[in-house]
């Protein structure tokens, strides 16, 4: 959270209120980017490895599990789709 806030201009604690009047956490924020970078790579043909350590996985599988978790379909069955 620190290193988001010095990189956005604002205390930690500003930032902490404000995705807290937003309805959301910096972690929901982290995740929701990760799964539209991992759509755009992927449908970029990227691999599944490659897409993993590109959007923060520094293992595949895990993020094959987070990839599931968010569309209910394994990155293999949407590479090469390109996203709108």
């Amino acid at each position: 959270m620190s290193v988001v806030a010095t990189e956005l201009g604002l205390s930690r604690q500003t930032l902490h209120r404000r995705l807290k009047d937003e309805g959301v956490t910096l972690e929901r924020v982290l995740d929701d980017l990760r799964h539209r970078l991992a759509r755009r790579h992927l449908g970029g043909m990227a691999s599944v490895a490659e897409t993993a350590r590109l959007v923060g996985f520094s293992d595949p599988t895990a993020f094959s599990r987070a990839f599931k978790r968010w569309t209910g379909s394994s990155p293999r069955s949407v590479r090469g789709i390109p996203t709108a």
